[in-house]
């Protein structure tokens, strides 16, 4: 076998390995890498029409991905939806992904023995006063697709525990979280000071979103709640 034959081997493999990939912008990028590789390929054996072939893959490859680096931080983009901690769609979620979540949070268990109905407005409540412990839940969404779930519940002088944040594989090269910490006011209007990250949780992502170390967890200071009537 010489160095053309070989060419033409690494690109077909690289074709196939990118249509085993989950994540859809990692198989779109090994995808054109495949494409470039039998580009060369073909043209040095003067195979035109598979040239043309893997031309035009490429062009699609080049348009998916523009469009996908282009949105990953869009705002418009993502959106967050509070639902009930007892909801039945976030329990189907949870379910179906079961065993990818476990990976990564290996001490995750929904539902907790305390958990109450999300009251989707207001100040969090102390767990400290006795009462019962406050959970939310929120799914992250891209029109009608599931992108990841976020749960919280508050802890006293502020503090919202993160239980759970998930990424679906297929958008686990993007950034949604950022849409929750970040840009949303999910967690400042309802009175909180800081969020803290889930313990336990494997490749933690959080340094990219503003956190900073503590400890074992990841903390993010988030800002005070603008006053009302406040532009």
């Amino acid at each position: 076998m010489n160095w053309l034959e070989l060419l033409g081997w690494v690109g077909s493999a690289v074709l196939v390995w990118s249509l085993l990939q989950t994540r859809i912008l990692r198989l779109r990028a090994l995808n054109l890498l495949g494409c470039l590789i039998l580009i060369g390929y073909n043209a040095a054996i003067q195979v035109w029409p598979m040239v043309g072939l893997n031309v035009v893959l490429a062009g699609i490859n080049i348009w998916y991905l523009r469009g996908m680096l282009a949105t990953r931080h869009d705002a418009a983009t993502y959106q967050v939806v509070e639902v009930g901690v007892h909801d039945q769609f976030l329990a189907h979620t949870l379910r179906v992904h079961g065993a990818d979540i476990a990976r990564f949070n290996p001490g995750f268990r929904w539902p907790p023995a305390d958990a109450g109905p999300a009251t989707g407005s207001g100040p969090a409540a102390d767990p400290g006063s006795g009462g019962p412990v406050e959970r939310s839940a929120f799914l992250v969404v891209r029109a009608d697709e599931v992108v990841g779930v976020v749960l919280a519940h508050a802890e006293p002088h502020g503090v919202a525990q993160i239980d759970l944040d998930y990424v679906t594989q297929r958008f686990r090269d993007f950034t949604p979280g950022e849409f929750v910490y970040r840009r949303s006011r999910l967690f400042t209007d309802r009175g909180f000071r800081r969020v803290v990250s889930p313990p336990g949780m494997v490749a933690p992502y959080y340094h990219r979103l503003g956190f900073h170390r503590q400890g074992d967890a990841y903390v993010l200071d988030l800002p005070a709640p603008a006053p009302a009537g406040a532009s």
